[in-house]
């Protein structure tokens, strides 16, 4: 994640970059600097996952009381000082770093597999260094955080993007997380998750500052460094030449000391000597780069991605990247669903609906899957049915007698271990089997007539097409249905593939009545 190799060259060529600093001391000169809010951190939730998860039979997860006191005990000790948090998840995968994330899944379906292997050879799981976090750890540590009483986001663009806003616009304390990008942002200062030492309350504070003064840089040239170095929208590969040359001039200058060094400071002379064009021309910086086209415009896409409101940067025009854009399937829904999905969104709601209606794209993470155990299925051709009948549900089903109408095609990106990931998968969706036909969403969501308890009830278990437990659903507390139905779905649907699990779902079914009754 954030830029290629300013991590590594920040903590092995520039110490003074990495200041040590106790927040408790941050927080007191904080608060006497006069600022009109407590000290605040926004915290990246997704880069604090590791830090949070020390559970230790990480390979069959589901120590969910053990990770919710984890988390308890971390607010607790910000609250005890005073520091309130604002934790942010990300929310949607950009199409222009949809090829990153593609690199990123497919590296760590080798880790998994690497798991698995040596729990066959060993016959236990294997120690940190081969980590893993279980999934849908980032979705359910949203509701663990706000079950504690935290504010907790969903962003509705880039999570980094939206952290750095945040905090520059609300003027927070710092910026609490694990990604260079936050040193290259013109935004609060950007304090390391990896370095929290949470029973000091000190960590490491990468100062932007103090990096443009070793490399004598303004603030603003940071995300063309970035972009040249390569990030998530510019790939490393895209600038190899422009790259190769810069270090070339630089090392027939300068005496080098080594390769990483000298391509960020190759890099950083690069942008110096090119931004006193710029203010002797007037011109826009990019423009002037020896690039072809193509490069230029992904490069401008790229410093652009660095570019918070209110802002604006030499190199490039002024646009900001989070944008505006309509609904993809507005018109095949009410607007107050379509309000209503985005704020359940924002506010860690709801799941998946957004994106559906949005963009008309889901993804689904790494899970921990062994490609080697032919018995079971992905889990995303487990559940596949299941979704189908969710879009169904969100939107309009193609019918007999319906000629002429294209129904709306839903593009999944669901890892497997047998997933190339090269495109998505285009999935339909599906009608279901209900006696009063096709539900209405704004029944379902805004819906306050009786009736529309047992509406959801029914709709719900048509969507695991478990119809018949309706009569006996009403007897059951919701955490314990959805229990039921889930484990019944799994075992049907593995039923469906392999002949081993048939008598297993025959003793399911009994089990279920058994608790019913």
């Amino acid at each position: 994640m954030g830029v290629k190799g300013l991590q590594g060259f920040v903590e092995n060529c520039c110490p003074d970059v990495c200041v040590p600093v106790d927040l408790q001391e941050m927080a007191t000169n904080y608060r006497q600097a006069g600022h009109s809010m407590p000290p605040t951190l926004a915290v990246d939730g997704m880069a604090c996952l590791r830090h949070w998860y020390k559970c230790q039979a990480w390979v069959h997860g589901g120590q969910w009381r053990e990770y919710l006191q984890h988390l308890r005990e971390f607010v607790g000790v910000f609250t005890a000082t005073g520091i309130r948090l604002v934790f942010f998840f990300d929310g949607v995968v950009e199409e222009r770093k949809r090829a990153e994330w593609v690199k990123r899944r497919l590296r760590v379906n080798d880790e998994i597999a690497a798991v698995f292997r040596h729990i066959r050879d060993h016959g236990r799981q294997p120690g940190r260094e081969m980590f893993c976090l279980p999934p849908g750890l980032a979705t359910f540590s949203r509701v663990a955080l706000k079950s504690l009483g935290q504010e907790t986001w969903t962003t509705v663009c880039e999570a980094d993007y939206e952290v750095a806003s945040y905090a520059h616009h609300h003027g927070c304390m710092g910026i609490l997380g694990q990604d260079t990008d936050f040193l290259i942002f013109d935004s609060a200062p950007y304090l390391s998750i990896a370095k929290l030492q949470l029973s000091r309350m000190t960590t490491i504070l990468f100062s932007r500052e103090r990096l443009c003064s070793t490399l004598r840089l303004h603030i603003s040239d940071l995300p063309l460094l970035a972009c040249m170095l390569g990030n998530d929208v510019v790939p490393e590969h895209r600038l190899q030449r422009l790259r190769r040359d810069c270090i070339a001039e630089y090392c027939r200058t300068s005496s080098g000391s080594f390769p990483q060094a000298d391509k960020v400071f190759a890099v950083a002379e690069f942008v110096r000597q090119h931004r006193s064009h710029i203010l002797k021309q007037g011109s826009q910086g990019i423009a002037l780069l020896p690039l072809s086209d193509e490069d230029r415009a992904i490069l401008e896409d790229g410093v652009q991605s660095y570019v918070l409101p209110g802002q604006e940067s030499p190199w490039v025009n002024h646009d900001l990247p989070c944008s505006t854009s309509s609904f993809l399937f507005e018109r095949y829904l009410d607007a107050d669903i379509l309000k209503a999905s985005k704020e359940k969104h924002i506010n860690c709601e709801s799941f998946m609906v957004y994106n559906v209606l949005h963009d008309g794209v889901v993804e689904c993470s790494n899970t921990l899957e062994d490609a080697k155990d032919a018995e079971l299925p992905p889990q995303a051709m487990l559940y596949r049915p299941a979704r189908e009948r969710i879009y169904g549900i969100l939107l309009p089903v193609q019918t007999q007698g319906s000629s002429g109408f294209t129904p709306p095609v839903v593009k999944e990106w669901f890892v497997s271990p047998m997933n190339p990931l090269q495109e998505p998968d285009r999935v339909s969706p599906c009608s279901l089997s209900l006696p009063g036909g096709h539900p209405d969403l704004k029944v379902l969501w805004f819906g306050t007539k009786p009736d529309v308890k047992g509406l959801r009830m029914s709709t719900f278990l048509a969507i695991f097409d478990l119809q018949d437990l309706a009569e006996t659903g009403d007897r059951l507390d919701p955490p314990l249905i959805a229990v039921v139905c889930l484990v019944t779905y799994l075992a049907l649907q593995v039923g469906k593939i392999t002949a081993l699990t048939r008598c297993f779902v025959s003793l399911w079914k009994i089990v279920c009545l058994i608790i019913l009754v």
